[in-house]
């Protein structure tokens, strides 16, 4: 183990995190999401929910600064009905990264964009359309 790193970060994970570069994009899976279908490189973390995971990445990866939405969803199409796994979402970009706007990505092209992902995290998540994509940014010290 180390110092300040969250345990639910897999030594499989931080080297991956570290693999990243800028523009480089991470799918965090629901439960229900083909991840080993359409990842590249698969993480699995089943015990734990999307947004404790998105939690623990934003501590260590920062979101991209230079494009207007730096964070997907896989959309629900009813706008009217917005899963609310969604506002802890936001809640956790701004806790770790300020205010930032999000996509949202149909279902099929979001499944699209997942294949050309850097990386797919698949976890226990039980909430439907509970699915982000994170585009990573610049480490600037």
């Amino acid at each position: 183990m180390l110092k300040n790193i969250s345990p639910i970060i897999s030594p499989e994970l931080l080297k991956i995190l570290m693999e990243m570069g800028h523009g480089d994009e991470i799918v965090i899976g629901d439960g229900n999401f083909p991840a080993a279908s359409v990842a590249s490189r698969l993480v699995r973390l089943d015990g734990h929910g999307v947004n404790e995971i998105l939690d623990a990445v934003l501590k260590l990866m920062p979101l991209d600064t230079y494009v207007e939405k730096p964070v997907a969803l896989m959309d629900n199409g009813d706008k009217d009905n917005l899963p609310p796994i969604w506002s802890d979402y936001e809640a956790t970009v701004e806790k770790n990264e300020g205010k930032k706007e999000f996509e949202l990505v149909e279902r099929f092209a979001f499944y699209e964009r997942a294949k050309k992902a850097y990386c797919v995290v698949a976890t226990g998540e039980t909430a439907i359309y509970a699915n982000i994509i994170l585009k990573k940014g610049v480490v600037i010290q």
